[in-house]
């Protein structure tokens, strides 16, 4: 079994990390850290835990776990590392925003693996500490990698993608409470992301010189979880040559799925697959990518993650079935 460790324990990250490690036939839940809910039991913050996880919250940490994994807010991860020890051999999985850039990587001795498992399969095998990867950076950077890994981003892409209200954590603000975000939409952040970063890092990492202008919107959607993305960009090869591209690119990823029919969002909300359709109108190529922004974007893919770094079957605990209605 793998003892875990949950930071940060009282947010939506973490209520769906415990909702699938509870099932996970390889995962026991230590200990789950939270300072402004310990003593309390998870379920009655997580209330879809009753019965499933008997466990309080806790303001001390094991540092003998076999894996940690840091579900604080963005910028936080490196405070909580400097003031928490874990033993030598305790891996990390950090679901921040701290370590995902190369300039970032290394940490007190400690090297951050970027873990996007269709992009880096064969070092997070290798890997001690992982930095999770952004949910929109998750389905902007699986419907591109297929291209760069082709040299084919030779033009400007233009992405547009809207998320569920989740993506703003589970503290209310302005334009995350329900009376707002009800029958509503807009953008935010046009442009200048922050996961603009690691796309065009994962990008660069496969297509050697790319420096394409990557032109994203991101929005806020009238629905809880998911994210729909569409993207487009001129491409020099044949239709059927790219979608023998995509496919062949992801033939051994078990939770990416490529279709040249229409798809929506619900097909990937409560699962850890992403779903892209291909289209192409003259020079075109438009590509469609779903996600679930809690699991494939987040926890489930912390994970997946997790499984590959202790020898596993990566969908083990996530074999995840959508609810179509």
């Amino acid at each position: 079994m793998i003892n875990i460790g949950i930071i940060g324990g009282s947010g939506y990250t973490a209520g769906e990390l415990l909702r699938l490690l509870a099932n996970h036939p390889q995962a026991n839940i230590d200990f789950v850290y939270s300072t402004t809910n310990a003593g309390s039991p998870v379920a009655s913050v997580h209330q879809d835990l009753y019965g499933d996880l008997e466990l309080n919250f806790t303001n001390t940490v094991n540092p003998d776990v076999d894996v940690v994994f840091l579900c604080l807010g963005h910028g936080k991860s490196i405070a909580f590392l400097e003031a928490n020890a874990f033993l030598e051999n305790t891996r990390i999985i950090d679901l921040g925003n701290d370590f995902r850039l190369e300039k970032d990587t290394v940490f007190n001795g400690k090297n951050f693996v970027y873990g996007l498992p269709e992009l880096n399969k064969n070092q997070i095998k290798q890997a001690q500490y992982i930095a999770n990867p952004g949910c929109f950076a998750t389905a902007i950077q699986l419907g591109l990698l297929p291209l760069a890994a082709n040299g084919l981003l030779n033009n400007a892409v233009h992405i547009n993608a809207t998320t569920g209200s989740t993506g703003a954590g589970v503290q209310p603000s302005a334009t995350s409470h329900h009376p707002w975000r009800i029958g509503n939409m807009s953008h935010y952040k046009a442009f200048e992301h922050q996961h603009m970063g690691e796309i065009i890092q994962s990008l660069g990492q496969l297509q050697n010189g790319f420096n394409q202008e990557v032109l994203f919107i991101p929005n806020r959607g009238d629905f809880t979880r998911g994210i729909f993305a569409t993207l487009y960009t001129k491409v020099s090869k044949s239709f059927d040559e790219v979608t023998a591209m995509y496919k062949d690119y992801y033939s051994n990823q078990p939770f990416v799925r490529v279709t040249t029919d229409s798809i929506h969002l619900k097909l990937a909300v409560q699962t850890n697959k992403c779903f892209i359709s291909l289209e192409q109108k003259g020079d075109y190529l438009l590509i469609t990518s779903v996600i679930d922004n809690l699991v494939k974007g987040a926890s489930g893919q912390a994970i997946q993650n997790m499984n590959l770094m202790f020898g596993l079957d990566e969908t083990t605990g996530l074999q995840l079935k959508a609810t179509g209605f």
